[in-house]
């Protein structure tokens, strides 16, 4: 028979964990509205930057200068945009910070995993550049041909401009210094409250597969230059895009958040109810047995 005071501490101890859960969900729910509003908003910015960027690379020569010398490697667009042999494969991964999001981080690790078992097949090396304590933890002990280059563990939670400007930097000086040859993002998009999508994206050398051929408006006038232009737009470019992929993240974490926490809450519902009945029949039990056991010792004492 189950001991009447075990299954009520487990009751309790269940009802404690859902009030925790639940508060969980309710805080997740709050902060994935404003997360996506940002997110929704800043798409529109990213996209027309992104296409005009393209367009414009279609269109400038890219190898001119015009005798500008760049201070930063950020700056430096003649040399960020020139295709190169790949050696080495840098990959921006952006995990999160805490866990009890579901498999929100499992999944972004085993897609960088499979990314570096490809990498090596093809005799690539891979360096990691990594947001998020979750992804840090997860590549810790990276051995082989696989190295964690930097961390970022304080820009994840609360997404800036500021913070992807400085990863944009970091990637840049190690592009330019032939650290490594080109860069991949790996992140999730930010379908809607109850689902994401896991993305790898292209960030150097820029993918122009893509790019649909046009014409720029002929009522465009750049100044001084095209390729002044084009080297305060690539700076934005890569923070832009970097940015975009944090507010993603961000919000696709929050919705895994609310999603786990709502179904971890409506399991231990059920559970509190399955405890409550198998309670009530140990009850139930205890006190049939103790009154069979009345009756009995009153049948013996009357014989």
């Amino acid at each position: 028979m189950p001991n009447l005071k075990d299954i009520k501490n487990r009751i309790q101890s269940v009802e404690n964990t859902k009030k925790i859960t639940k508060a969980m969900k309710m805080v997740a729910a709050a902060k994935v509205k404003r997360a996506e509003s940002t997110v929704k908003s800043a798409r529109p910015f990213s996209n027309e930057l992104l296409s005009l960027f393209k367009t414009m690379l279609t269109k400038v020569d890219v190898s001119v200068s015009d005798g500008v010398v760049p201070e930063r490697a950020i700056d430096n667009y003649i040399e960020l945009l020139a295709p190169r042999e790949v050696k080495t494969r840098g990959i921006l991964v952006i995990t999160s910070n805490k866990g009890l999001a579901g498999a929100y981080n499992a999944n972004l690790i085993r897609a960088v995993h499979k990314e570096i078992s490809d990498n090596e097949s093809a005799g690539l090396k891979t360096v990691l550049y990594i947001v998020g304590m979750k992804g840090s933890a997860a590549f810790k002990h990276a051995k082989g041909a696989v190295e964690v280059a930097k961390s970022y563990t304080a820009v994840v939670d609360n997404p800036s401009a500021g913070a992807a400007d400085m990863i944009a930097q970091d990637l840049a000086e190690a592009y330019i210094a032939g650290d490594i040859d080109d860069i991949k993002i790996i992140t999730t998009h930010f379908n809607n409250m109850m689902s994401y999508s896991l993305t790898e994206q292209q960030l150097l050398p820029v993918n122009l597969e893509d790019v649909e051929e046009k014409e720029l408006d002929p009522l465009m006038e750049f100044e001084p230059s095209a390729n002044s232009v084009l080297q305060a737009i690539v700076p934005m470019y890569l923070s832009n895009t970097i940015f975009q992929a944090l507010l993603e993240a961000s919000a696709s974490e929050l919705a895994s958040r609310m999603t786990a926490m709502s179904a971890a809450s409506n399991n231990a519902e059920e559970m509190i109810t399955n405890l409550t009945i198998n309670y009530n029949k140990a009850r139930q039990a205890a006190i049939t047995q103790e009154l069979v056991e009345i009756v009995s010792g009153a049948n013996a004492a009357k014989n």
